[in-house]
């Protein structure tokens, strides 16, 4: 069997500094370069081909776009660059050696793996990425540093209309499989408390509620999902049945729903003063106020919540 050269799309990043979305769209679009492809159908990319990507940032760099240059040769596009009074000095240009595969095991390298599964449309590689990702590190670490940025990043293509609608879905489905999957091996007594984690009403985005979930599991607590989109009514009788002693609200979007302030309001007045409030998400921050008159803990990320759930499983007072 042939052995097939060339480096993965991570090399052409690193060396480049142009992100791995950025290479993909220039090769799709504009046929910059054309990697080849390992028996997995990886991309697979040359020195030469890292080389051409550098001189092309270099042009875009100057003032070009790249639709008007991506089809020149690569001595067209050193004179180019030359021509613009661009002075690059050698030690700025990507080195040509191999690199050694010593970060094969690191989240940012694994984050864009498991990218690229989505952007492909592949929900078979994207669940046994994520699957290999959990034998290489802890769960809060997967969860953290992989799984969470996964889905923000996600997010942000499909609403600058560089994901289509499909491929997050897709996503969507695979993660919030996985995550399921992830609760059931914590085996959490019967006996721990109960700690509920939704989002409320208006807000349709469920992931960062199973994430929520997930670390609650991991952390010693009985989670408990109910789904998105819950009226205060129906998370506190879920919270009063169960005897819960938290409840965990991820608020993602819309950033600036007029009725949510109320609903936060009335939430709070529906589970009484023992229940412990914490919400976070990427739009929490705009309902500020609405949460503080809800005396709820908003929490800025993943790990903070990691932090706050320890806390409170040993019974410690933790600080908001």
């Amino acid at each position: 069997m042939e052995l097939v050269q060339g480096h993965p799309i991570r090399v052409a990043v690193r060396r480049t500094g142009l992100s791995a979305h950025v290479i993909r769209v220039w090769e799709k679009r504009y046929q910059a370069v054309v990697p080849t492809r390992s028996p997995t159908n990886r991309r697979l990319y040359s020195d030469e081909d890292i080389m051409r990507l550098w001189w092309l940032q270099q042009a875009v760099r100057a003032g070009r776009r790249i639709g008007g240059i991506a089809h020149r040769s690569n001595e067209e596009l050193v004179k180019l660059v030359n021509a613009q009074g661009v002075s690059v000095p050698d030690a700025d240009r990507p080195a040509t050696e191999p690199d050694a595969d010593k970060d094969e095991g690191e989240p940012a390298v694994l984050l864009e793996r498991a990218l690229e599964t989505v952007i492909a449309l592949n929900p078979v590689m994207l669940e046994e990425q994520l699957l290999r990702t959990s034998i290489q590190m802890s769960r809060r670490r997967l969860l953290e540093e992989v799984v969470h940025p996964l889905m923000e990043r996600i997010g942000d293509l499909w609403h600058q209309g560089t994901l289509r609608i499909a491929d997050e879905h897709m996503a969507t489905a695979v993660v919030r499989s996985f995550i399921g999957n992830t609760i059931a091996t914590c085996r959490v007594p019967d006996a721990a408390p109960h700690v509920l984690a939704t989002t409320p009403e208006g807000q349709m985005h469920e992931i960062g509620a199973l994430l929520a979930s997930a670390v609650a599991a991991a952390e010693g607590w009985n989670p408990i999902y109910l789904g998105p989109n819950l009226p205060a009514e129906e998370i506190a009788g879920a919270a009063a049945k169960k005897g819960a002693k938290a409840v965990l609200l991820s608020i993602v979007h819309p950033e600036d729903d007029p009725r949510l302030g109320s609903e936060l309001v009335t939430l709070r007045r529906l589970l009484g003063p023992d229940v412990i409030l914490l919400a976070g998400g990427r739009a929490a921050r705009g309902y500020s106020r609405s949460l503080e008159q809800a005396s709820a803990v908003t929490l800025n990320s993943l790990g903070d919540l990691f932090n706050f759930l320890s806390l409170m499983h040993r019974g410690i007072p933790a600080q908001t």
